[in-house]
């Protein structure tokens, strides 16, 4: 029996059981996976196919999927339990095992190095920094959102932007905010470790999903985007650093180097890149019905606070109100909202 569509963000995803395993006790489903149509994509990929890279992982990496090739189709194994995001309300304290395994997680990350990670990537070597060029990496990261984010979605959130105080010189202010980081080598990111792309199944066992987005590069920036993807209680938070930072500079050595100022220049790149990205998605969200009221006062109230935790980073003199928002959103809306 095939279960399906089961919605995502980027994709479509139809979960079964190969012929013969159905009748079984406990059989394994699988899962293959259409993107959905006219998507917007808001971050590099490194990888030019998800399978090839967990095939690689085997063996390195604990507790992820499977991959079964059949022919020319490769199949990833579905994991059956629930998100973590599914156990508590969003930004809750993470129970201390599952801390532990996540922190098993980045050690076996470090220790996947670009010289042992050979399989075929889609970025070209211009576009791939020097080992250790934390520099470089961040540069590449903000050159993406302005170009790709920012400046291909102009045509249609020029105004918008603009009403919201964000344009072409914000990027100018962002690179040189989050510029001279420290040097440190390079391994395996996943880049994308939040509460719904972690797995708990019936055996309490955290498994980790949807590695599209993984990239070799600064070990910090994936620290950097976990800890600003899952709103940890601020003591977990601490503490997460902490354990992060033995467990890397135990299996990679200078992994951690000025982590003290650097890990808040990399939370500051992540805060600057939701603005463009929540902006767009918040606007094309919007539609006419019974709730939009209420839809609208909520999307003003995100972006408000997104705006107010980038304004240093990106150099705002004055963020907008939430009156303010609401009425530029509605303005994109009557111009734009029937496209």
């Amino acid at each position: 029996m095939v279960e399906g569509p089961l919605l995502g963000y980027h994709h479509e995803t139809y979960v079964f059981p190969l012929p013969g395993e159905a009748a079984s006790p406990h059989p394994v489903r699988w899962k293959c996976r259409e993107p959905r149509d006219n998507l917007l994509w808001f971050d590099r990929r490194c990888f030019v196919s998800e399978e090839q890279l967990l095939k690689a992982l085997a063996g390195r990496i604990t507790h992820i999927p499977d991959v079964f090739d059949i022919d020319a189709i490769s199949l990833q194994r579905f994991i059956e339990g629930r998100t973590l995001g599914s156990f508590d309300t969003f930004g809750g304290a993470v129970p201390g095992p599952v801390l532990d395994q996540i922190v098993v997680l980045f050690e076996e990350l470090a220790g996947v190095t670009p010289e042992t990670l050979t399989i075929e990537r889609r970025c070209t070597d211009e576009d791939r920094p020097e080992d250790g060029d934390t520099n470089g990496f961040l540069k590449r990261l903000v050159h993406f959102t302005e170009k790709r984010v920012y400046e291909e979605n102009l045509p249609r959130f020029e105004r918008l932007f603009g009403d919201l105080g964000v344009d072409g010189r914000s990027f100018k202010w962002l690179g040189n905010h989050v510029d001279g980081l420290s040097e440190r080598p390079f391994c395996l990111l996943h880049a994308d470790l939040h509460r719904e792309n972690f797995v708990i199944d019936s055996r309490r066992r955290l498994w980790t999903i949807d590695w599209e987005l993984a990239m070799v590069g600064d070990p910090l920036y994936d620290l950097a985007t976990h800890l600003y993807l899952m709103r940890y209680p601020a003591w977990q938070k601490r503490r997460m650093v902490k354990r992060w930072r033995a467990a890397v500079e135990r299996i990679r050595p200078g992994g951690t180097a000025g982590l003290e100022r650097d890990l808040s220049l990399l939370i500051d790149y992540k805060k600057a890149q939701s603005v463009f990205t929540d902006v767009i998605r918040e606007a094309m969200s919007l539609h006419l019905g019974p709730d939009a009221e209420d839809r609208l006062d909520r999307a003003g109230r995100k972006l408000r606070k997104i705006l107010l935790a980038a304004a240093e980073p990106l150099g705002l003199d004055m963020v907008p109100s939430r009156g303010e928002i609401v009425t530029a959103l509605v303005r994109w809306r009557q111009t734009h909202g029937t496209e």
